[in-house]
């Protein structure tokens, strides 16, 4: 006969447990990865609830989305530059990733704290909710309603924490309690299936956003279904000796899908054509509204201009060339008939983006500047701005290549700036004389003999008159030059070089047609773009 202390329970195996009984469960260490799961599981639920709301309201309204965009608007042009130098046109999607992470993060956190310090779990949900709320409703293009979604969002987030750290509560509380091995099992499977049912349903409503939110996918069947008309000026045909043939060289022509893509969208938007419009507005005595179909029915023209992007390094990629179908800005200038004073044109896009371009170059005869609705013999893909965008040779986009464009405002430089000047670049962005070398390419296997040199260079409304390289301390050797339809292109270049076995560095650089030759001091591309001669090391074996 076993002899217990007065006081001391009878024991049991727990099944005369009373429920009633009261033991204290103060947390423990373990708990804090349950209530940091409990709150990420939450979180993300939160987030599709407020996906389906944005779906509902309109796409750009996710808080997801805002947060991308004010980080967008907020990053000064250095931290740009270097964002588009390790990522180059997967910036976005890094910066959409790291968004992700942080909201991980603050998720976890969120679900520690509201289960050692209740409630500053919810009271941290609640004001980052808060904050998305006013940064959406700020956004460019939005109203109050915007808000709705990241407030929708966190409401649900903070009922769900709640409800799944009540159940991490009963578990760990029941587990010094007699039968607690069985018990704690049973409330571990509980909370896990809440959390199951949670997290699954987080998925299921996020497609169902993805389903409501069809607007992409009614704008590519619109897009698919039209009929460019036939141009009333057709561009020159593309001389048969554009492209030397020099494989690894970039084309004469890009290929849409190889356009380079920088902008400030993180989500391409998707413009009805339809419901899309374009208004000539400012310091003009004619403002007037023009439909899609209205652009249509105009004689439209034909142009190839190479376009390029003002954060593109030296020896970059950021640059393309393609045969661009639309009306002529200066026409539409010419009927809007700007008023005395006005010196800039800003153009707006549908995301909010402005452009402040210089009226008289806009206005040039001689400039092919458009307001492009089809590229390379097809209607504007929606990441290059459909249903129209401008294209203005001899500019960088930043001050010129608006996408999804919705508004051309004649103006002052002195009353407006373009979405880039106040942080830091130009208010003037021409397009600066360079050359890239493609072929070889460094770590290239190169036997002794001869090796073709070859790339691209441009001079955009001025035309490449010349193409030099250089090898070691050598002399400069002109290169052989392709043919170009106009200026307003880059072309291609090559030079056969007797290579020698060593170690080798060869240096390319250009001349325009009014004699200018590139610049050789290395500059980046903040505040108006990169300068210096494409050098790179070759090893021949």
């Amino acid at each position: 006969m076993t002899i217990r202390p007065p006081g001391e329970p009878e024991p049991s195996d727990g099944a005369g447990w009373d429920p009633g009984e009261r033991v204290p469960p103060g947390p423990r260490p373990r708990d804090g990865w349950w209530a940091a799961l409990a709150g990420v599981v939450a979180t993300g639920a939160g987030l599709a609830v407020a996906e389906l709301a944005a779906a509902v309201v309109d796409p750009a309204s996710s808080p997801v989305l805002a947060a991308g965009g004010a980080v967008v608007d907020a990053v000064p042009g250095w931290l740009k530059d270097l964002a588009i130098d390790w990522f180059g046109t997967a910036d976005k999607a890094v910066l959409l990733a790291t968004i992700g992470v942080v909201a991980l993060a603050g998720a976890a956190l969120a679900g520690l704290l509201e289960r050692r310090r209740p409630p500053w779990g919810a009271v941290l949900l609640g004001v980052v909710g808060a904050a998305a709320a006013v940064v959406a409703a700020g956004r460019p293009g939005a109203n109050v309603v915007w808000a709705l979604p990241s407030l929708v969002g966190v409401g649900a987030a903070v009922a769900l924490l709640r409800t799944l750290l009540r159940r991490v509560e009963t578990w760990f509380a029941e587990d010094e309690r007699p039968g607690a091995d069985r018990r704690y099992a049973v409330d571990r499977r509980r909370f896990l299936q809440w959390a199951g049912v949670t997290a699954a349903g987080a998925v299921v409503v996020l497609g169902v956003s993805r389903v409501v939110s069809a607007g992409g996918r009614a704008v590519q069947a619109a897009r698919d279904a039209i009929r460019l008309p036939r141009p009333a000026t057709t561009a020159p045909p593309v001389p048969a000796g554009a492209d030397l043939g020099v494989e690894g060289v970039a084309p004469y022509v890009t290929p849409n899908p190889e356009f380079y893509r920088i902008d400030t969208a993180l989500v391409v938007p998707q413009v009805d054509p339809a419901a899309w419009s374009l208004t000539v507005t400012g310091l003009v005595d004619e403002p007037f509204t023009l439909t899609w179909d209205d652009v249509l029915a105009l004689p439209l023209e034909e142009h190839h201009v190479t376009l390029a992007c003002v954060s593109n390094e030296v020896g970059g990629d950021l640059i393309g060339n393609a045969l661009w179908l639309g009306f002529p800005v200066r026409e539409l200038l010419a009927r809007a008939r700007p008023q005395a004073g006005a010196d800039m044109v800003l153009s707006r896009s549908t995301d909010g983006f402005t452009a402040g371009t210089p009226l008289d170059v806009l206005l040039e005869p001689d400039r092919d500047c458009l307001l492009a609705v089809g590229m390379n013999g097809e209607p504007l893909p929606p990441e290059h701005g459909f249903p129209a965008r401008l294209v203005v040779p001899g500019l960088y986009g930043y001050v010129s290549a608006t996408k999804w464009v919705t508004e051309l405002k004649v103006t002052r430089f002195a009353d407006e700036q373009g979405y880039w000047t106040p942080r830091g670049w130009s208010a003037l962005g021409p397009i600066k004389l360079s050359s890239r070398l493609d072929v070889p390419r460094p770590g290239d296997d190169l036997p002794a003999g001869t090796v073709t040199l070859a790339g691209v260079a441009w001079a955009q409304h001025t035309g490449v008159e010349r193409v030099e390289v250089r090898v070691d301390d050598g002399a400069w050797v002109a290169a052989e030059l392709a043919d170009t339809v106009g200026p307003d292109t880059w072309r291609q270049w090559r030079l056969d070089w007797d290579a020698a076995p060593g170690d080798h560095l060869v240096a390319v650089r250009a001349t325009d047609a009014d004699g200018n030759v590139q610049v050789e001091a290395q500059a980046p591309p903040a505040p108006d773009g990169a300068t210096g001669w494409h050098t790179i090391e070759l090893t021949v074996v």
